[in-house]
């Protein structure tokens, strides 16, 4: 494929704007229904999707792109919510768990459904047909690049 210079850092800009105007949207919604940042949020889903509902803290950090610190800030937020608590692991003293509690399960089953409602609104309503091959180039994008 022979793309011009400009055309290509246009389509790419297009990707990043479309992104970050759907994202704002979409949090900003999930912040009014359920008070929770997007760090937040990606936890609780993350949690809510695990096994147990629950996750080493650090693998949970890590898949978060949160900092060590970063982390601790919104776990700390999260817990005094109710919406999470800190379970040593019984096999490694050196591990500690997040995991969701009952309120914690809840908020978390709702915001995700409220999410899906919100997608399907902003993202599958003007791309009808168009969502699935968005999905798949992501897929292969973040596949091609990924720890590289």
């Amino acid at each position: 494929m022979d793309t011009d210079d400009d055309e290509i850092v246009t389509w790419w800009g297009l990707v990043i704007e479309g992104y970050l105007a759907t994202q704002d949207r979409l949090m900003g919604e999930i912040a009014d229904r359920f008070g929770l940042a997007p760090a937040s949020f990606d936890i609780l889903l993350r949690l809510v999707r695990s096994p147990d509902h629950r996750m080493p803290m650090t693998r949970l950090a890590t898949e978060a792109a949160l900092s060590s610190g970063g982390f601790t800030k919104v776990a700390d937020r999260l817990v005094a919510a109710d919406l999470i608590c800190r379970i040593p692991s019984p096999d490694d003293r050196r591990v500690t768990f997040a995991s969701l509690t009952e309120h914690g399960l809840d908020v978390a089953n709702k915001a995700r459904a409220a999410a899906a409602d919100i997608l399907r609104r902003i993202v599958l309503t003007p791309l009808g047909d168009d969502a699935p091959a968005l999905a798949e180039a992501m897929r292969t994008l973040r596949a091609f690049n990924a720890d590289r």
